[in-house]
């Protein structure tokens, strides 16, 4: 528990020895310095944070927003003062996983504590580390960012690393359904209005296949407004204790629906070609994700289509973006309009199919974060009896 509230501290911390007895809790009343996290929350044994919002609000969210960025298996509980909606959903967008109103009750932790059993499902997972989320997102439209997505997932599920979700997290314009040609009645909206009872069975339902994959699609009608009113987190989440890799296609940078996004995942795919308006949006996107501290260190930028006599070298994109270049695709115009017109992935033995496998073991090669379900079915189960 992190508070400088004495009183908010004391209260809390009663009611949780007399509700969860012989959980042990460890009290700060200060905020962490930036770069801390490691060291509070490095221990396996650390599952969940009550955090004081209200004593520092612009501490606290830059907590929880290190907190989203750097542990996503933390849940993290806001601490409010009074019952404040804009609050409420401020804290969610920055990286909460639910929040307890003053005076606290038993009921409001029970409730609170159930629902997040729900959202870290806790019962025996088919792989001992949970998956590791990649956001693609463009610099600007029409980069391939989506093309690509679509290519990395099938390399991702060729590299034997367990099975993947490739997900169009598009609310607006998601065109992933039509590039490869499938169709659901479902979307990663349904998925949003039933996350309280989220479970293996449910998500079944809400995925289709394609090339071996698990594909979640957008909503076939655009959703306006949908990054004011709904987080992704429960089911980015869910997600990521059943998939060896995420493949999480975005509309880009901008707004606090990717910006959560980008939160949650492990590595940022930031999509540009080399031509200099392309580049020119993508040094905004890179500026506004700064700005809004999104670990700089997690974001990758791939240089898709690239041909030197269309554009800048990739020195010199490396010195306009003051950004190093993770990895070049080259242009196969001819061999991916054949493969999306087929809708089907681009041949692995062409130009682009043998650097998108490249790309692919390079990004393969870090292990993904370990799972503590059990530590959280233990909490979880006492808050439920």
């Amino acid at each position: 528990m992190i508070s400088p509230d004495r009183s908010l501290a004391a209260e809390l911390a009663h009611l949780l020895s007399r509700e969860l007895p012989g959980t042990s809790l460890v009290t700060l009343n200060a905020y962490p310095p930036a770069g801390a996290l490691g060291d509070l929350t490095g221990s396996p044994a650390v599952r969940c944070c009550f955090l004081d919002v209200c004593s520092d609000r612009k501490a606290a969210f830059k907590f929880m927003s290190e907190v989203s960025a750097r542990t996503p298996g933390l849940a993290v509980l806001a601490l409010l003062s009074g019952n404040d909606p804009d609050l409420i959903l401020q804290c969610l967008r920055q990286g909460a996983s639910e929040f307890l109103i003053r005076p606290f009750t038993a009921d409001q932790l029970q409730a609170a504590l159930a629902k997040l059993s729900r959202t870290y499902p806790a019962g025996p997972g088919p792989a001992e580390n949970s998956a590791r989320l990649y956001c693609v997102m463009p610099g600007k439209g029409s980069s391939g960012a989506t093309t690509l997505a679509c290519n990395l997932a099938c390399h991702l599920l060729r590299s034997g690393g367990g099975k993947v979700l490739l997900a169009d997290m598009d609310p607006l314009t998601g065109t992933l359904a039509f590039l490869l040609k499938v169709k659901s009645n479902y979307s990663f909206l349904d998925a949003l209005n039933h996350q309280a009872g989220l479970d293996a069975d449910l998500w079944k339902s809400l995925v289709t296949g394609w090339q071996g994959l698990d594909v979640l699609l957008s909503p076939e009608n655009p959703v306006d407004g949908i990054t004011e009113a709904w987080d992704p987190t429960p089911v980015v989440r869910f997600s990521r204790e059943i998939y060896g890799s995420v493949v999480l296609d975005t509309g880009g940078a901008f707004g606090d629906w990717n910006l959560s996004i980008a939160r949650l995942c492990d590595e940022i795919l930031l999509v540009t070609t080399n031509e200099l308006p392309s580049l020119h949006a993508t040094q905004r996107a890179l500026a506004y994700l700064e700005a809004n501290r999104i670990e700089p260190s997690k974001i990758r930028l791939l240089v898709n289509r690239y041909r030197p006599d269309l554009g800048l070298a990739q020195e010199q994109i490396q010195t306009a973006l003051h950004k190093q270049v993770f990895h070049v695709l080259p242009s196969d115009y001819e061999s991916i309009q054949r493969a999306l017109l087929d809708g089907k992935p681009a041949q692995p033995t062409g130009k682009f199919g043998k650097s998108l496998a490249a790309l692919a073991e390079r990004l393969a090669g870090s292990s993904p974060p370990k799972k503590n379900s059990s530590l959280f079915s233990g909490l979880f189960s006492r808050s439920e009896r």
